[in-house]
């Protein structure tokens, strides 16, 4: 069993992208068309809502709507962008979250505002979440201005404030930013890319050990290189965690062939690297249990 606990989907097809001319995100048609052929069986939906990541902002209620078409398969969850409801720190947004909690999400995010993490009004989106009872799925920045995301520095300081601020919240970790750290002193073209060769144990694991509200989102390109380029870490680090990582999709969602993600966790579990436990724990059992499915 899969739950891809990352994607992203719109209830109809919309303007094409202007840098490629594709659609921003596939339908559920299209997703279910994709899920079955590689033996996804459930996914976790993260509305885009900030103007920062996409040209197309939508509203929770459209993932609601797709939920109610296809409940045993779309779960969803809220999301709201920190300058919602005014622009201020003292904005209520717990009573938002609530609503769509008590509707059947799961969860707020992606949160991809293009802002320093440590602003006081994207601290009050972490206290109206912890409050709701809700984990947060967070993207994570290099710089303001030309990307998307929650900015945060090298050896991400500003995430380990909000850790230690919001001791009840779950964070979801996620992105290019987040997973170069799993080795150590990161340049920022590995910050912002794909960065290759052996691990030297970075502020990750460091992170996740200090934090029992951290866990790891290993979706897109950036989760599976960073299990990929060192497979003696990555076994390691797996293990450790294996009680913390979900398998996910995100930008891996709409290709012919199954997401290198999973090819490389059912290669692990071939060669017996890693345990069936362990594959369960992080294709689904982490998921079920977090998320309380």
């Amino acid at each position: 069993m899969f739950i891809d606990i990352h994607s992203h989907l719109i209830l109809f097809p919309t303007c094409p992208r202007p840098s490629d001319g594709k659609q921003p995100y596939p339908t559920p048609e299209k997703m279910l068309e994709y899920y079955d052929g590689i033996g996804v069986d459930k996914s976790i939906m993260l509305p885009v809502v900030s103007p920062d990541s996409n040209y197309r902002c939508q509203s929770n209620d459209e993932i609601f709507e797709i939920h109610r078409r296809y409940p045993d398969r779309f779960i969803p969850f809220c999301n709201m962008d920190p300058r919602n409801m005014r622009n201020t720190p003292d904005a209520k947004m717990e009573y938002v979250m609530k609503y769509y909690r008590d509707k059947g999400c799961r969860g707020v995010g992606e949160v991809t505002a293009n802002m320093p993490m440590d602003d006081p009004r994207v601290h009050n989106l972490f206290r109206a979440a912890e409050v709701a009872g809700l984990p947060v799925t967070i993207h994570i920045g290099t710089q303001i201005g030309g990307m998307y995301g929650l900015v945060d520095d090298p050896g991400m300081p500003k995430l380990e404030a909000v850790l230690q601020k919001f001791p009840n919240l779950k964070i979801f970790g996620h992105s290019q930013p987040f997973w170069a750290e799993i080795s150590q002193n990161p340049t920022r073209a590995d910050r912002d890319g794909y960065p290759k060769g052996k691990v030297n144990e970075g502020r990750v694991a460091e992170l996740m050990r200090k934090y029992p509200n951290l866990y790891g989102d290993l979706s897109a390109g950036s989760g599976c290189n960073a299990l990929k380029r060192d497979e003696e870490y990555a076994i390691k680090f797996l293990n450790e965690f294996q009680d913390r990582l979900m398998f996910g999709i995100d930008d891996y969602s709409t290709p012919d062939n199954p997401p290198g993600l999973m090819i490389y966790l059912k290669n692990l579990l071939a060669e017996k690297k890693i345990t069936p436990e362990l594959f369960d724990k992080i294709t689904h059992g982490n998921a079920i249990r977090i998320l309380n499915l």
